[in-house]
């Protein structure tokens, strides 16, 4: 029985932010009449509103919702560029949220930006590194040399791990330090406001999504490599 409430925390643990935060943005996505515009046009208004003229929006492809500060984009995907939900309002605001860190040339983006180039980096190396593992030990024969390069393999997808949990100040300064008094001015109602710090929660929160599922990925070549 411990083992079963041990696993079922784990699975909690691992799965439970993703799951929440899906489960708050389905939540919230239906339509509403008084809201007076898309999220795709709340985005465009508030990045006026902050003299981010030149900065664009856009639908989002396969990568979901996300601000990209290299081409100085807010994507968003399709239902939140188009709805007119909570959910389409909180997602877009927040997505401003990162725009108007990056308009203001704030450390803490500027840091993350630097950290997740690298942590992606890492992790397709670190993955490769693995994968080569058995052919180097066919050539080398050579256990020491063997032994370093998973060593190097998993540190490196572990670089990437805590690289998305370094960063989640970030997510959360998006959330309740820009989207949260903006909306607060207006763009919501009062009594929506306890709803809009959940999908802003929620938000933040995809972030630790990826997080754990990184260390999900680690966990699995660790078990791959102790068979």
């Amino acid at each position: 029985m411990p083992y079963v409430l041990i696993l079922l925390l784990l699975l909690g643990l691992f799965f439970g932010p993703g799951l929440w935060a899906r489960y708050t943005f389905k939540r919230y996505s239906k339509p509403r009449k008084d809201i007076p515009g898309t999220g795709g046009e709340l985005a465009r208004h508030l990045l006026d509103r902050f003299g981010m003229n030149s900065y664009q929006v856009e639908i989002a492809g396969g990568e979901g919702d996300h601000f990209d500060p290299a081409s100085e984009t807010v994507r968003l995907s399709e239902d939140n560029y188009s709805g007119t939900s909570l959910t389409a309002v909180a997602v877009a605001a927040h997505e401003v949220g990162h725009a108007i860190q990056h308009h203001r040339g704030e450390h803490k983006l500027k840091l993350r930006t630097r950290l997740a180039k690298t942590a992606h980096t890492a992790q397709k190396v670190g993955a490769a590194v693995i994968l080569l593992a058995p052919v180097v030990a066919l050539l080398s024969r050579a256990p020491s040399v063997i032994a370093l390069q998973i060593i190097f393999g998993l540190g490196t997808m572990l670089l990437a791990t805590l690289v998305h949990l370094i960063t989640l100040p970030v997510e959360f300064d998006a959330s309740f330090g820009k989207a949260l008094p903006i909306l607060r001015e207006g763009y919501v109602r009062p009594g929506d406001l306890p709803k809009v710090r959940r999908l802003l929660r929620a938000a933040a929160l995809t972030y630790v999504a990826a997080s754990l599922s990184s260390l999900l990925s680690l966990g699995r070549w660790i078990a791959i490599l102790r068979r």
